[in-house]
This record gives structure tokens, sequence and C-alpha cells, in this order.
């Protein structure tokens, strides 16, 4: 993979900058269990550590005011290229495949189409493939929409998703990861012109071997566990290096932690943010850590707005700088 490199100078006045980052986990059980009006299966709550964490991100989100929420989801595949949503309103009924019985939710969301137009264009500048999906009755994706819910579930912030192409992999681990590190390239470059306050979203799971049953009531606690103790190490040794802003050590042990794991970053959507966010030296703060169904989750926030700040102006800073 290419050399991670510290952020630089996005967010210089009078250009775009992302303000924020998150890995935000999409088990359709989170939603399920917050009972929104959206959803028509009802719960009785549960998973509460990781909609706890969320919860601060959603109050942080609210703070920071953003014109965008960008989000690249592992369940939005695409063989050929990168696609954008590029349809001004979608709307419809998205049915997770997997847990229709917990995920039936009536989504409606405004995309950032200018935005997107200029992902494409800085995408096949750099040599990727990339077009916008322009059809107004496309369905989209369960993990797009539990992690754009759990981040801001008014939806009154323009989005815009982005799918996994998947065509890299059948190559190398290394060649897809190239890929996704140009892809965060071009988002940060579409951010920049078009004067975007944007906040970029990896919805992704981490350790990703699961349970293949669930109990009678999916939101029995007493019933949830990680999958395997091993599992769980590996988890705790991969979040510890983000806590630490040590992306160097990320980048090395990625392989082994997906093959050990099969870590859902492997779609991509962790390592096309970091790209995009400039891969800062800087400690990310974990909000929440859990398993659903046995997978490992957590709720992580890079900060990039105070983070610049503290740099700025060190004697005044509230966040630690590396």
């Amino acid at each position: 993979m290419g050399n991670l490199k510290p952020i630089t100078d996005v967010g210089h006045s009078g250009l775009g900058s992302i303000v924020a980052g998150f890995l935000a986990p999409h088990p359709p059980h989170l939603v399920y269990a917050e009972n929104p009006p959206q959803n028509i299966p009802r719960s009785q709550g549960g998973w509460e550590n990781l909609r706890w964490g969320y919860q601060r991100c959603r109050d942080k989100i609210r703070k920071l005011k953003p014109d965008v929420i960008i989000v690249h989801s592992p369940h939005w595949q695409t063989v050929v290229g990168h696609h954008f949503l590029s349809v001004p309103k979608l709307s419809g009924l998205s049915v997770d495949p997997i847990f229709p019985h917990l995920f039936q939710y009536a989504f409606e969301m405004d995309i950032d189409v200018e935005l997107a137009e200029a992902c494409v264009a800085e995408a096949t500048a750099m040599g990727l493939q990339a077009q916008k999906m322009v059809n107004p009755h496309f369905r989209v994706d369960y993990g797009t929409i539990v992690s754009l819910h759990m981040l801001n579930p008014h939806w009154d912030i323009p989005v815009l998703g982005i799918s996994a192409n998947n065509s890299p992999y059948y190559f190398s681990h290394d060649d897809a990861q190239d890929q996704m590190i140009k892809l965060g390239q071009a988002t940060a470059q579409a951010i920049k012109k078009t004067g975007r306050r944007a906040v970029v979203v990896a919805s992704n799971t981490l350790s990703h071997l699961h349970f293949d049953r669930e109990p009678e009531i999916p939101e029995d606690m007493s019933k949830e566990a990680v999958y395997s103790f091993e599992q769980y190490l590996w988890d705790m040794k991969f979040v510890d290096l983000l806590r630490q802003g040590d992306l160097d050590a990320v980048q090395a042990i990625l392989p082994e932690f997906m093959a050990k794991t099969a870590a859902e970053v492997k779609a991509g959507s962790l390592m096309w943010m970091l790209s995009a966010m400039g891969f800062p030296a800087m400690p990310a703060e974990v909000h929440a850590y859990g398993s659903v169904i046995g997978t490992g989750n957590a709720v992580i926030e890079w900060d990039l707005e105070a983070f610049r700040q503290a740099r700025e102006h060190p004697s005044e800073a509230t966040c630690p700088v590396s």
C-alpha cells in the first residue's frame, strides 16, 4: 500500500474541509433496538453500549453543523467502478436480506448531487473507474441507512453514499487498499473544491466472524457474546492502535487482522476514510465497543476540526496533538 502521511493542508480558509470522521458499524439490530418510526419491527431495546456511544457522536455532529455526511458502505457492492448516489431525493423501503424481521426501514434522504459529480470527476482524473448512480427508484442498502440513521436520525443533513467496488480484491489486498487510498484523496479534493463542511463515515464492523443462530428474542442481551476470545483480542489490538493514532501500525497489521477475523474493513471503507482525512497523526476517540451476534463493533471518532485548532493554537489545545 502507499505510504500513510499525516494530515497537511485540509481546511484552509475559503476551501471546503472534512471536519470529522466516524467509524460507524451498521448492524441493523441497533436501529431495531431504537424503535424509530421509520422501522416496522418493534423491539424491547438491546445493545445499549453501542447505541449510547452513537448518541455522543450525534451530539458532536449537531455542534459541527456539517453541510453533508458522506458514507462508504460494504453492502452497496459494485463490480465495475465506484458509484456515487446522484439523485436529489431517494426514498423507499429497505429490507435487510439476512434480518428482515429486524430491519424494514422506510428511508427518505436528500443527496448532495453537486458533490457526487465532483467526486466522480476527481476519481476519474486519478485513473479510477467512477460513475453516478442516477436511478430514481434505487433501493439504498441497509449499511448506508443504518450508519446514517445512527449518526443523524433526524435526516436533516444532505448525504452522499459511495459503493464498495469489489473487483480489486480479486487481484490482491494491496491493490484494493491502494485504490481506496486514491478514492479517499479524490473525495477530499472534491470536498475542497465544492466548499463543503463534510463528515466522512466508514460503515464498517471490525471482526466479522459471527454466529449463525440467534436467540428467540434477538434483543436478549444475556445471550450476546463475542464470537471468540481470539477475535476479541484482535479487535482490541486494532482499536488500541487507532486510539494511539499509530496509522503506520494499522497499515502493517491490516492484512493479518482481516485474515484472522474476516474483518469487514476489507471492503475498504476505513482506508477510504483515513485517506480522505489525510491519515491524521492524532488519537481517535472510542465512544463504544460491543458485540452483535458475535461481531466486533467500535464507534470511533476523529475530530479533525479540534485537531487543526490545537495545532494552530497549541497553548489553547484541549486534545492531544502528536
